[in-house]
C-alpha cells in the first residue's frame, strides 16, 4: 500500500486558486499532518504534490483535504490521487 498521500493539482490556476492551493498546503503542514510536501510535474497540466503522513492520520488527513476542496470550489483544481 502506497504511504504518501498524493494530490493532483491543475498547473494553470488564477490567482485565488494559486493562494487557496497555497493555503491548503500550509495547513496541512500546520496541522501537523507532515513536515513537507513534495513537487513533481506530472505532464504539462498537472504537478503532482505528496506527503507522508501517520497511518493514524490517513483517513483524517483524506477527509480534511476532501471537505476543504469541497468548501472552496476546487474540485476542477485540485484532486486527491
Amino acid at each position: 500500500m502506497e504511504k504518501a498521500i498524493r494530490l493532483k493539482v491543475r498547473k494553470d490556476l488564477d490567482p485565488r486558486q494559486q493562494l487557496t492551493v497555497i493555503r491548503l498546503k500550509g495547513s496541512l503542514i500546520s496541522r501537523g499532518y507532515t513536515e513537507i510536501i513534495h513537487i513533481m510535474d506530472q505532464d504539462d497540466e498537472f504537478h503532482i504534490n505528496s506527503f507522508e503522513t501517520l497511518p493514524e492520520h490517513r483517513e483524517e488527513v483524506q477527509e480534511y483535504i476532501s471537505g476543504f476542496i469541497s468548501s472552496e470550489n476546487l474540485a476542477d483544481t485540485i484532486s486527491i490521487k
